[in-house]
């Protein structure tokens, strides 16, 4: 028995997102939102924690001020390796899958003007810094044969009305792409006492994304591919923001920094695809999305103990001041700034860096720790991005004139994620749509994200 679909448009939703699809307000808090703290080796292995130390060209997306800190012009490169490993758990069963890549993690570099003997000012320092993390991300989850729905709008060959059991039998989702950061600095060292500095921030993001459900169908007992209705999809974005910052010490020992950095104002491309129905049968169609996100604005404190040449520690605390806010272009976006706005609670990271020097050797270690931007009290404590800690060790060796270092980090994400419910759609081999049926409900999974990170950092002094 061949089945053809009608439509079933009804949909009992279990959260708010089953009126928006879960990946907007995902992308939104994960990759439009978040801190991007990718970078040189040095900085991956202090976890990014160098908002009053400086020194190094990646501590721009921190601090900008720390550009003046800078004595010597320099040019770095970095390779970084990454492998993610994810692993869905739905009623004790898991499944976990690993993705690799190798790419230009970072590349950057400073022109150091020493400005003249007789004034306040010692030097004033131009940088550019370019970093860029691939986005790999794959998450499977097994079935549950306990759940099923009903579609009673199937017909047979002949056109006669039949009822059919779906059974839900795994779920995929998988995110590809990149997300790139261009810093383009003005830094200045006043009497050695206040460092100043600006910077210009460029931001991108591409993200290839699919969505799809394995249903068991009970009058055939064969298993379909269903794709979620506007997956697949694409999305290329930019972004841009402006930071400022200032770094002060106090002593010989203690520095401290305040940096903030401007709403990123998005411009977000989407092209996605939907199945659509008129009275010759179901066909797709290609829509293009255009959107205007403004992500939140970001203050910095930070705190250094330099106890000498051959120990610093560095201690920063990051928190968002606003919320996301889209462009209202009609009641998605209405709907979308009503949930933010109720329970996005802002974003908050803590991240501790240390630096050991015996002679020509460098020793680094980091940790962070964000909190989840979702307000528990509402029950979102955990979705879609939970509490995420980072870890980095760090080795390094200078030359004089030629330096190299060495770094690894890994970074830990436990969240819930939120799938399942809404529209899908199945064709056949000829392109043609085969079923078209609504989920009615939603599946929640845990979800533990590992991302391990090797970064190699070559760099030379003039």
């Amino acid at each position: 028995m061949l089945k053809k679909s009608i439509t079933v448009l009804s949909i009992s939703a279990a959260f708010f997102v089953n009126a928006q699809d879960v990946s907007i307000i995902k992308n939104t808090v994960d990759i439009y939102s978040g801190n991007q703290l990718d970078g040189s080796a040095k900085f991956n292995s202090m976890a990014g924690s160098m908002g009053a130390l400086g020194g190094d060209v990646s501590a721009i997306a921190v601090n900008p001020a720390g550009l003046g800190v800078f004595i010597t012009s320099n040019v770095n490169g970095t390779l970084s390796i990454n492998k993610t490993k994810t692993t869905s758990t739905l009623a004790n069963t898991s499944n976990s899958y690993e993705l690799s890549n190798t790419n230009l993690g970072q590349l950057g570099g400073v022109a150091v003007f020493e400005v003249g003997r007789t004034s306040p000012w010692k030097f004033v320092n131009i940088g550019v810094n370019y970093s860029n993390r691939n986005i790999e991300e794959y998450i499977e989850t097994a079935g549950n044969s306990g759940y099923s729905f009903q579609d009673s709008n199937l017909v047979d060959n002949s056109g006669n009305t039949v009822t059919g059991t779906f059974t839900s039998q795994g779920h995929a989702y998988n995110r590809t792409g990149h997300l790139t950061n261009m810093n383009i600095a003005l830094g200045g060292n006043y009497d050695n006492k206040f460092y100043v500095g600006g910077s210009l921030n460029f931001k991108g993001a591409s993200i290839v994304q699919y969505d799809s459900a394995l249903l068991g169908l009970d009058l055939d007992n064969n298993s379909y591919y269903f794709d979620k209705q506007g997956t697949p999809y694409t999305e290329d974005s930019n972004g841009f923001s402006l930071s400022a910052g200032v770094i002060g010490k106090l002593n010989n020992n203690v520095r401290l920094g305040l940096s903030l950095e401007s709403p990123t104002w998005w411009s977000l491309a989407r092209v996605y695809n939907e199945v659509l129905k008129d009275d010759l049968g179901y066909y797709g169609k290609t829509y293009t999305e255009d959107r205007t996100l403004t992500t939140p604005m970001k203050a910095t404190l930070s705190g250094a103990f330099v106890a000498s040449k051959n120990f610093a520690l560095n201690v920063d605390y990051t928190l968002g001041v606003t919320k996301p806010k889209y462009k209202v272009q009609g009641p998605a976006e209405t709907q979308l700034n009503s949930f933010f706005s109720s329970d996005y609670k802002n974003l908050s990271e803590l991240r501790v860096g240390a630096e050991y020097r015996y002679n020509n050797f460098r020793l680094r270690g980091g940790y962070g720790i964000a909190n989840s931007p979702f307000d528990s009290k509402a029950g979102f404590s955990d979705l879609y991005i939970g509490k995420r800690e980072t870890l980095g060790l760090g080795v390094g060796f200078d030359f004089k004139s030629f330096y190299i270092d060495a770094a690894y980090n890994r970074i830990k994400i436990n969240s819930t994620n939120v799938y399942g419910g809404g529209e899908y759609y199945n064709l056949a081999n000829n392109g043609d749509v085969n079923f078209f049926v609504t989920n009615p409900n939603d599946f929640t999974s845990k979800l533990e994200d590992i991302r391990d990170n090797i970064n190699l950092t070559v760099g030379f002094k003039f």
